[in-house]
Formats: structure tokens, sequence, C-alpha cells
């Protein structure tokens, strides 16, 4: 299993049915200044009303913002089926979700900055600076939790809620559904009653069909 696979498994398992349907809620809520023929069926007026005001908010500011980038691609980086994270919009939605659920507010800016105090400590420069193989050995240190020592749990962590609301950034945009070959709902094919079926209740199937 290569890094994608194996990252995208362990986030879309641990992203927890909360954040999905939180996930859901704001891409519901995109046009927040819809008139009522735009709205769908059971998003109420407050729901837009507050989505606006979230929207005109600004929590991460642009180095963090870059750093939250960097981290989603390479969580889920962009391969031959697929675009990757930050192409399926993440860090617009992961700025959107801290704002709709605070608790994540706190966590996610104190992880960014433990992620580049430990880089200026190990190599002299903030996380986006460090070249790609400094960056994943860091992260080789933090993404299992189980296999983190002591002193990376901080870490280990943040990196796990930063996995956490990639995937359901990812799985709930147009190119993560895509990704997972989720077609939506389809009609069914009724071929009749299946002939084991028939026989069991003492039909000959050939007779029965005439």
């Amino acid at each position: 299993m290569n890094r994608r696979e194996s990252l995208k498994a362990l986030g879309f398992i641990a992203a927890g049915s909360g954040l999905l349907t939180a996930a859901c809620n704001s891409k519901e809520t995109k046009n927040t200044t819809a008139t009522n023929s735009d709205k769908l069926p059971g998003v109420q007026d407050f729901e837009y009303e507050r989505t606006a005001r979230l929207k005109e908010e600004k929590f991460f500011d642009e180095h963090e913002m870059a750093t939250i980038t960097v981290l989603a691609d390479i969580i889920i980086p962009k391969d031959s089926k697929s675009g990757s994270a930050s192409e399926a919009g993440v860090p617009d939605f992961i700025e959107f979700i801290v704002k709709d659920l605070p608790d994540n507010k706190i966590p996610m800016r104190g992880g960014l900055r433990w992620l580049d105090l430990q880089t200026k400590r190990r190599y002299g420069n903030v996380f986006i600076k460090c070249d790609s193989n400094e960056q994943l050995a860091l992260i080789d240190e933090i993404a299992y939790p189980e296999l983190a020592k002591p002193e990376m749990q901080q870490g280990a962590a943040f990196f796990s809620l930063m996995r956490n609301l990639t995937s359901s950034g990812f799985y709930t945009s147009e190119i993560g559904i895509k990704d997972i070959g989720y077609a939506g709902n389809k009609p069914g094919v009724w071929n009749g009653v299946p002939d084991d079926v028939l026989k069991e209740h003492g039909f000959d199937p050939s007779k029965f069909f005439g």
C-alpha cells in the first residue's frame, strides 16, 4: 500500500460522523445570498445567514493556510486517478470548519505552530520552507499515534486532526466522490424472482414463465 492509499484509509476511517455531517452541511450552503428558489430542501434561512457570517470571518493567516495546503497534499496528493486535496478545495473547507466547529481552532493553530517549531529546531526553517524530504521525515514521526514517541504526542494529535479534516473535506468534494467511485442512487433492474427462490417454494422456473 503506497503513502496515498494508507493515509487516505487511515484518514477516512478516522473521520467521525460528526465531521462528515458538518462537511455535508457546509457544502450545501455554498450560495449564501441564495433566493428562496435556490435553497435546498430542509435548509433554513438562519443556516444561510450563519454560513454567510462564517465566510466573512477569517481565522487562519496566510502562512497558516499555506502550511495547511502543504499538509493536505501530503495526506492526499494528486495521482493518476484524481486531484490532490488542495485541488479539491480542502484548505478552504478546513478554514470554514474550524469556524463552524470552534473547538478545533486552538488544536489546529497550536499544531501548526508546533510543526514550525520542530522544523526550525531541526532544519532552521518553518515547515513550508523545508524540502519535501525534511517535511516527510517529521510527518513520519507523527502520522501514526500508536508509534509516536512521547515527546511527539502533541504533534501526533494535531496530525490526526489534520488528517480527519482533510479526509472529510476531500471525500465530500466532487473530486473525492469520483475518487471512491460513488455514482449516486440508481434505479434497480428487476429480473424476476430468482430460480432458487421459485424452486424453494415448489415452482418449476421453466414452467412458471411458460
